[in-house]
Formats: C-alpha cells, structure tokens, sequence
C-alpha cells in the first residue's frame, strides 16, 4: 500500500508538528560516518509570500556546458542532487535544500540545460532537448564535481534524467526520488495514439509541433508557463511572488529551443544527436531500475502522469512509493518541501 502523507500546504502551525515529530538531526561534521542519515528539522510553509533563496551560485564546465548551480550543505557530506523540471526552476527546492543541508548532506541543485544561467560552451553546439542529452549532462555535472555517487532526486523533466542516470549508470546513483515513476520514454512508444482524453493532456505537444507553437512559445513563455503551473498543480496557491522568482530563470537564451525540440523529439518530428543513438537504443528497451528509490506522486497531479501500479515492476531494487496528499500538484518538492526532504532520506535508508 503506498504510503500517504498529509501535507498542508501554508499552514505554518502544521509544519511546526511535522516537525516537532521527526527524529532529531545529528550533528553535520558526522554525516558521512553515518550509517543512516538523520532527519530533518522543520521549515516555514510554501508557495506565499516566498522571501527564501540561494547563496550566490556557482559555475562548473561540465561536458557541453557550463552549468550553475546552488549548492548547500557541508562539502563533504553525501551528496544529493536535485532536479527540476519544466517550465521550473532550482527553486523547486528553496525549502527542500536547507532541510537536507541541515541533515548533513552537501546538495547540490542545478539549472538544466536551457535554464537560468547555465549555457553551452559553443555556439555550435544543438540545442537538443531528448533524453539521453539531459541524462549525459548529469553524469557530466557529477564527474565535474568529482562526485562519484549521489542520491538523486527530482521531478518532471528532473525525474526522467535522474531515471536515466539510476538505469543507465547505477554505480552513480546511491539512491533515487522520483515524482511520478518511471519516465523513460521511447520515440516508438510515443508513435502509438492514446485515447482523445489522454491526448487532450498533451495539447501543448501538439501546439509545439507547430511553427505557430514555437512562435507562441517565445512570444508567451512566461503566461505559458503560468498556465502550466496553474493546470498541473490546480490546488497551490502559488503567488505572483513565487511564479516571478521562478520566471527568469525562462529567459535563457536557449529556452525555448531545448523546450521545442525536446517535445518535438518525443514524437519523432525532431532528430537526435548521433552521440546518443546508443544510449537511446538501451532506453528504448525500458531498463529497470534496480537503485533503492521512492516514487512519488502528489494526488491533486493535473499533468499528464502514470499510475503508480503501472510502473512498480520497472523498480527492481528496494522500493517504496508515496502519495502526497492535500492538494499537491506536480512540483512536490515546492508544494511539500517537508515530506519531500523525508522522502530523499527515507530513500537514502532502504
């Protein structure tokens, strides 16, 4: 039976029991000696009137770019990465980051490629939004680092890439999160029609697809990307505040690109990288995931996602999966920073 989480969302008084129930956090410097991590302390509420943020980022060239990223925690804690999704931003995990740092881990939460500050070392380079790329990036970002292992977590976009990474390259995940399951996808699958109402989830796919939907997209982004905030995540009450914090992050010149080709890829209407053909091929044959991992899933989801009964089987490893309750949407980590950071532990435990 999955495991359900009652998170209200903005209610300081309920955040404080949250946490005045969680075990006490040992102290940072005995992180890595550790044999299970500690809990984390409480945090304020989320989605209104947000005054929270990062210290001054950081830059690392990391393969085809140069990426940015926050970083909290003890540096030689264990590691835990971060990712976000589309059209969001690091600060998906404002709240989750001090809540992990706190329990001992060094965090590190990146701008994908397309996003916020990270760019690409060459202007020749493609601005190739599928799969494999993102995936590649990661493991690229972590040899940067020289982190050879890492809990990773994220959701949407951040979720695939951290399914890729965990199915792929499992020497490199220690444990993952993810939001929604199991988000490998194939070209060939995607070819296959799915019933009106499940198309109707993709609207913006189809839209994409278009040079109408490109143009749209770069005339729009940012009432586009409120839109989509507002369908996937119908119940958070998210302010002008939050979403603005957020935005910029959208103005990265290669945005709508990378946004364009990624759904457009999907559907077999883009071309991929010649690079990653074979890593695609072992993604296409749906690998399993054998890392321990949590899913999870928020039960006010409005995007596009899987039943949870659909994708257990492809975690072959220890695995648990929770449903966030309480209105949560698609962005768990900002909806329910609290449950999420327990989440990344509790995965990091199994």
């Amino acid at each position: 039976m999955p495991e359900q989480i009652d998170h209200p969302r903005r209610n300081v008084l309920g955040a404080l029991a949250l946490g005045a129930a969680l075990a006490p956090f040992t102290a940072i410097g005995g992180a890595r000696a550790q044999t299970s991590p500690p809990s984390v302390t409480p945090a304020g509420s989320a989605g209104q009137g947000v005054q929270a943020s990062f210290a001054p980022l950081k830059r690392i060239v990391a393969g085809v770019l140069e990426v940015s990223y926050a970083e909290a925690g003890p540096a030689d804690g264990p590691p835990a990465l971060l990712l976000h999704g589309w059209p969001y931003d690091i600060h998906s995990y404002v709240e989750v980051a001090p809540l992990l740092a706190g329990a001992g881990y060094r965090v590190i939460v990146p701008y994908l490629r397309g996003y916020g500050t990270t760019r690409f070392l060459s202007d020749g380079t493609p601005r190739n939004g599928q799969q494999a790329a993102l995936g590649r990036d990661l493991v690229a970002l972590m040899d940067a680092l020289k982190i050879e292992k890492a809990v990773l977590a994220g959701y949407d976009w951040g979720a695939r890439t951290a399914n890729i990474v965990a199915a792929l390259w499992p020497e490199r995940c220690k444990a993952m999160v993810s939001v929604s399951g199991y988000l490998i996808g194939s070209q060939e699958l995607n070819k296959v029609p799915l019933p009106p109402k499940a198309e109707l989830q993709w609207w913006y796919q189809y839209y994409f697809a278009t040079e109408r939907g490109q143009a749209g997209y770069a005339k729009y982004t940012h009432d586009f990307a409120r839109l989509i905030w507002e369908l996937a995540s119908p119940k958070w009450a998210f302010d002008d505040a939050t979403f603005a914090r957020s935005a910029t992050a959208l103005d990265n010149p290669d945005h709508v690109a990378i946004s364009i080709h990624n759904y457009r890829w999907r559907l077999g209407l883009a071309a991929g990288e010649p690079q990653y053909d074979e890593l695609e091929k072992k993604l296409a044959a749906f690998p399993t995931i054998g890392v321990p991992t949590i899913t999870i899933e928020g039960d006010a989801n409005g995007a596009p996602h899987p039943e949870p009964a659909v994708y257990a089987k492809r975690f072959t490893g220890k695995y648990e999966h929770r449903l966030f309750t309480g209105g949560i949407g698609h962005n768990p980590p900002q909806e329910a920073p609290q449950p999420f950071a327990q989440a990344v532990i509790a995965a990091d435990r199994l």
